[in-house]
């Protein structure tokens, strides 16, 4: 039996991730909180019928204690801090043009219970459950080719899967810098949330991502990584608990490394042979390591695991 081409196996892909969201998005939903973005940097890299399959996980532990007060009713007002356990997702990355890719994907999250009724309840931990579905595309602007500068803009549509909880829409724009083994990468967003509740109207989050790194060999990569959240910087309305507690603001720096292996396709005379069969190799990169919170809003320590298997 001969090899199925490579487009039609991505196609199987993009087509089996669409129809995964589609029967998720019937789960039974619940309460929870404000979504936070996947600790992971964007780059520029596309190519026409690129596909990359991406697994992004982080592990909180060290969470900060809840803000909690009775209402006098014999009820309590607990603050709205976004506070996860883990989250998982799953995304698949296709090349569109030498200077344009699409992302479609899904999240689960296990975060704390958004709406506790005792103060016994106020740091517990909900279940870990099917939380969001989306699309984002990247579009290139300056191409780097090697050394230098290149620049871009990243536009994200995250839906919620329940009706009760916000949808946001993120722009903003990737700059990337490379000089020899080392490279740099930045992405401050705007995140505009939709839906959801009285608070969330017109709601209005900063967001970044920045990463150096150094190229130790064509297998091992050693980063250090940043990511953090300000949280309504314009819009938006406040509750009982925000008119309480205030804004929690969350901000994470950590080392990072990344392994890589597999065939990326360098040997022109294999390119060549595959080129023929029209089959592509297939390159793996694992990332691991830990960010640490620098404030009192943030988990103390977030382990990241990543996986990406390029086609």
């Amino acid at each position: 039996m001969g090899q199925i081409p490579f487009h039609t196996r991505a196609a199987g892909c993009v087509v089996a991730l669409l129809m995964g969201i589609s029967m998720l998005t019937f789960s039974q939903a619940a309460m929870a909180g404000p979504s936070l973005d996947q600790f992971e940097i964007k780059d520029l890299d596309t190519e026409p019928g690129a596909i990359e399959i991406e697994s992004q996980n982080d592990f909180s532990s060290g969470n900060p204690r809840r803000g909690v007060v009775s209402n006098g009713a014999g009820g309590i007002i607990a603050d709205d801090n976004t506070v996860t356990r883990q989250r998982e997702g799953l995304e698949v990355e296709m090349g569109l043009t030498t200077f344009v890719k699409l992302r479609l994907g899904v999240e689960f999250e296990q975060q704390r219970l958004d709406d506790p009724k005792t103060f016994n309840e106020a740091d517990r931990m909900g279940p870990l459950e099917f939380d969001s579905y989306g699309a984002e595309t990247i579009w290139t602007v300056i191409k780097r080719k090697g050394d230098g500068i290149g620049a871009g803009f990243l536009v994200e549509w995250d839906q919620s899967a329940h009706e009760d909880e916000a949808s946001t829409l993120t722009i903003g724009p990737i700059i990337e810098w490379q000089s020899g083994r080392w490279s740099a990468n930045i992405n401050p967003t705007a995140i505009q949330y939709f839906g959801g509740g009285f608070e969330n109207q017109s709601k209005l989050d900063f967001g970044y991502a920045a990463r150096i790194m150094y190229r130790t060999s064509k297998q091992l990569a050693l980063a250090v990584e940043s990511y953090g959240g300000i949280e309504r910087i314009s819009g938006g309305n406040t509750n009982e608990s925000q008119q309480i507690f205030g804004t929690f603001n969350q901000y994470r720096l950590g080392p990072i490394a990344y392994w890589t292996f597999g065939d990326d396709n360098d040997d022109d005379t294999l390119s060549k042979k595959d080129d023929a069969e029209d089959e592509r190799k297939v390159e793996t990169t694992v990332g691991f390591g830990a960010l640490f919170g620098l404030n009192s809003a943030t988990p103390a320590t977030t382990l990241k695991l990543s996986l990406d298997i390029d086609f």
